[in-house]
């Protein structure tokens, strides 16, 4: 749609009316973990070797706690073994790539999640090498985003390929769409970014130094927008064109997202709420791409 902008905004007793659909991420996430556990049952039947995933937590940071043992949970519901390696605040650099080196090479250890922050006096990137790439199903390291960049066979960050899968969901076809990628994280910001590139966008990066002006320009041209910067309501919903699709892969204290949902909502085409939108198809996309993983691995 390319109505101007001063006569597209509702005005009077609906100006803060929802126009926009819901894309269901926990809907859609629910009916992969099904899919997923179906594909698990069948490889434990044929090979005797049920997937696991090895998650490995660092410290205590309540936050990381609950997500560790929210996947943990979907494990079992997918049919995938979980082994939990909680590893004290105190762990060097080199005692975490030990461990992740030790999970590398264990046989019965198909896929390998290292949650994180893991904090400041760590090498979180040197943490993320040590992962062996047929092994990386969170899609962390610089191999996954070289071959996901190039479109070779490997494991795409899980925010990102979660993304993907609701645009397909909702039958949202990048090409040729203007997507504004507003973060620019090594697991989220980036691989977003290429994976719409992939898929024929013409894609614009912003992120928190993005002059104001910059950004709002920006964001007035797009066809999507994907939130990704960590920063509680930071996509403004004025800025949104109408019609456009709005992920928000943002979550921050008081389950807020990185765009002012309800003035979003009255602008763009399909959105996504937070939570139950992006953040379920993250961990769906893991456990799927865990059995992909063993599939390989047992083959």
């Amino acid at each position: 749609m390319t109505t101007d902008r001063s006569t597209s905004t509702p005005t009077g007793a609906h100006a803060t009316s929802p126009t926009a659909r819901l894309m269901d991420g926990s809907g859609l996430a629910r009916r992969l973990v099904e899919d997923t556990a179906v594909r698990a049952a069948d490889l434990t039947r044929r090979t005797g070797s049920r997937p696991c995933l090895a998650t490995v937590l660092v410290g205590e940071d309540p936050a990381s706690v609950t997500y560790v043992r929210m996947k943990r949970a979907r494990c079992e519901k997918a049919g995938i073994r979980s082994r939990h390696i909680e590893l004290p605040a105190t762990t060097t650099t080199g005692e975490l790539v030990a461990t992740l080196r030790s999970l590398s090479d264990d046989p019965d250890v198909h896929g390998i999640l290292l949650q994180h922050p893991v904090g400041p006096h760590i090498d979180e990137r040197a943490a993320f090498e040590a992962i062996a790439p047929e092994k990386d199903v969170d899609g962390v390291t610089t191999t996954s985003f070289a071959t996901m960049s190039f479109g070779l066979p490997g494991f795409v960050s899980c925010t990102p390929g979660g993304i993907m899968r609701l645009l397909d969901a909702y039958d949202v076809d990048p090409a040729g769409k203007r997507a504004v990628v507003v973060g620019r994280s090594a697991i989220l910001g980036k691989p977003a970014g290429m994976l719409l590139l992939a898929r024929n966008a013409t894609v614009t990066y912003c992120h928190s130094h993005t002059p104001a002006a910059d950004l709002s320009a920006a964001l007035r041209e797009a066809d999507i927008v994907v939130a990704a910067v960590g920063r509680a309501r930071f996509i403004r919903g004025e800025d949104i064109k109408p019609g456009a699709v709005v992920i928000d892969a943002g979550y921050n204290e008081g389950n807020v997202g990185d765009v002012d949902f309800e003035g979003a909502a009255v602008r763009a085409g399909l959105i996504t709420p937070v939570p139950g939108g992006v953040g379920p198809m993250t961990i769906a996309v893991l456990l799927a791409q865990t059995v992909d993983a063993a599939e390989r691995q047992l083959a």
